[in-house]
């Protein structure tokens, strides 16, 4: 991988399953159960979420793109298998899994070697219409860097009653 972009996108790639790991493993549930009301997503789901996209987004549509270019949509994509897929399952045992999957997909996606040309190829997404591989890889790094942010959002919104008048101070829990 020479191409800056790629370069950039994998930096922060490779390091989403330590923050992870770092902001979750051996907390207590109250802290990796909490949402932010009905609908909401704990971080232990986000984690199942992470682990759904590492087997069914990223990586299957990029290999989509590469040998069938927009001829063939991407399959959809089901962003509520998590709470199928994980059901039952520890944390502990997400994270590992989450971590092991990651870096299985960034060992294949280093060996594919994508240069520029293939960074402008396209695919065809069922809802969006034609994205490039750049878009898709960019995607996969704002959507870690979205779910850092919400697992953090969620657990910092746990002491919203409990920060008394700080809160007026901390943006988050507005």
């Amino acid at each position: 991988m020479t191409d800056q972009f790629l370069e950039e996108s994998v930096a922060v790639l490779r390091r989403t399953p330590a923050v992870m790991e770092a902001m979750l493993r051996d907390l207590p549930e109250a802290w990796t159960e909490a949402t932010e009301g009905e609908g909401t997503w704990s971080p232990y789901v986000v984690v199942g979420h992470l682990i759904h996209g590492e087997r069914a987004d990223w990586m299957p549509r990029l290999a989509i793109i590469l040998e069938h270019g927009e001829s063939r949509p991407f399959d959809p994509y089901d962003r509520e298998a998590q709470f199928e897929e994980s059901a039952g399952m520890s944390l502990t045992a997400l994270l590992q899994e989450f971590g092991d999957l990651r870096r299985d997909n960034l060992a294949m996606l280093r060996e594919l070697a994508l240069g520029p040309e293939q960074l402008a190829l396209t695919g065809m997404h069922p809802d969006l219409g034609i994205v490039t591989v750049r878009q898709l890889l960019a995607t996969w790094t704002a959507h870690d860097l979205a779910h850092i942010l919400q697992v953090s959002r969620v657990m910092a919104r746990r002491y919203r009653q409990e920060v008394g008048p700080w809160a007026a101070y901390l943006s988050v829990m507005a």
